[in-house]
């Protein structure tokens, strides 16, 4: 157990390392967030009044911010150089359809979940619980979309439940832990299942998705260390989008660690290094 965790420990080690030289290298990415964000809200806000045919067009640009959101993060961890404002613009397209795909196959059991559990008088458990199942299995969709190889949506969900089923207890380790002021806030169970029913609905493919964790996040640290209301709206706004791409990096290299090796190879690769 000790090697285990001395073992888990220099992997994230690795992780942050690598997260901090990305993010040195993408900077760039986290005022992009933020023009994402204004563009979407202000999609969403023309889109609202046209009905289906609004969310038709609010999904699509949805899944060109967010794949060009990926194309961005995939330079940034995989990448040695700078993130140009060139690479913001040839960004988009990359992973549109990969998203567009992955929402579609959700949407019809997403539907099918929303209207069977509307008669139940325990609807809201059992779509917290399915929805939360979702954020599990399909937690790391994004990474797989742009580092594992993929012919299909199906071959994303599979990849992705494969890899949690394998590696779940050094991918969630983290982010158990940086929702900890969430979960032991006096709202925190209904906070964390609105976090994780929103995210599990979209398998983390909605660009609100990826900065409402960070959000909630932040949101709850500066609230658990007592900062005054209007700095902590202050720093809310300031800190959620350098939080949510750190986040992204983070994810990423973990990602790419964990499936370049099993848990007997971290051991063993530590046992080497120690000289035990």
């Amino acid at each position: 157990m000790g090697e285990l965790l001395s073992a888990t420990v220099h992997l994230y080690r690795q992780a942050l390392q690598a997260t901090w030289r990305s993010l040195a290298r993408g900077w760039l990415t986290i005022l992009v967030l933020v023009a994402f964000g204004v563009l979407f809200l202000g999609a969403a806000r023309i889109a609202g009044p046209l009905g289906m045919v609004g969310g038709l067009v609010l999904g699509m640009v949805n899944a060109l911010l967010v794949g060009a959101t990926l194309r961005l993060i995939e330079q940034a961890v995989s990448a040695t150089k700078t993130i140009q404002l060139s690479d913001v613009m040839e960004s988009f397209g990359h992973y549109f359809w990969d998203v567009i795909s992955v929402g579609f196959v959700l949407w019809l059991p997403m539907m099918a979940l929303d209207m069977g559990v509307q008669a139940n008088p325990y609807g809201q458990f059992l779509s917290s619980a399915a929805l939360l199942l979702l954020f599990v299995l399909l937690n790391p969709a994004p990474e797989v979309i742009y580092q594992a190889r993929h012919d299909s949506p199906l071959d994303v969900i599979k990849t992705s439940y494969e890899f949690v089923l394998e590696h779940w207890i050094e991918w969630f380790l983290p982010f158990v832990l940086l929702l900890l002021p969430v979960v032991l806030s006096p709202t925190g169970l209904r906070e964390f299942f609105e976090i994780t029913s929103g995210v599990g609905r979209g398998a983390g493919l909605g660009l609100i998705q990826i900065l409402l964790l960070p959000f909630a996040v932040v949101g709850s640290w500066l609230a658990y260390v007592g900062l005054d209301p209007e700095a902590q709206q202050l720093l809310l706004l300031v800190l959620t989008p350098p939080a949510a791409t750190a986040i992204l990096l983070f994810r990423g290299h973990l990602f790419a660690l964990l499936r370049g090796s099993s848990r007997r190879q971290r051991l063993f690769a530590r046992r080497v290094d120690t000289g035990v």
